[in-house]
């Protein structure tokens, strides 16, 4: 059976992506590498498509112009074990152009908006002053909801 996966749109800059991205996470690669052929234009040569995999789920990145770009409406959600790795995968994320959003949610350099949460996001925001904490932040302060969390 085929499995869907996700493909991203780029500019150009489909190769830099996926190898940022597969450096964030352990099992991940860039699998293959395919390029405009010979003929097509202004493109000739220049990366084409990138397929990677970021902890064995697979995506595909298309270097298809400045035509399309991202929007909220679509990003990729990663659960974190703890603040630490909240803190490293927000730090690298919003470097050089990337733009924190509230709630977890962060845009990096490439216009690719991500969610970076704790696993038990839906757990700690049930409680009512956690969710109104969760609400006043950009990046997530572990420590502050499970704190809004008991005190709620």
């Amino acid at each position: 059976m085929n499995t869907p996966y996700p493909m991203l749109w780029f500019d150009t800059q489909a190769l830099e992506a996926a190898e940022l991205y597969v450096s964030l996470f352990p099992d991940s690669a860039v699998t293959s590498v395919e390029r405009y052929p010979e003929g097509s234009g202004e493109r000739s040569g220049e990366v084409m498509v990138v397929m990677f995999t970021l902890k064995g789920t697979r995506y595909s990145a298309l270097n298809g112009g400045p035509e399309f770009g991202f929007t909220p409406a679509f990003s990729l959600v990663v659960g974190c074990d703890d603040q630490a790795e909240i803190d490293r995968l927000w730090d690298v994320l919003t470097a050089e152009g990337g733009a924190p959003s509230q709630c977890g949610w962060l845009t990096d350099r490439f216009g690719l908006s991500w969610q970076i949460i704790p696993h038990n996001i839906g757990e700690l925001i049930s409680h009512p002053a956690a969710m109104q904490a969760m609400l006043d932040m950009s990046k997530i302060d572990v420590a502050a909801l499970v704190t809004a969390a008991g005190a709620g």
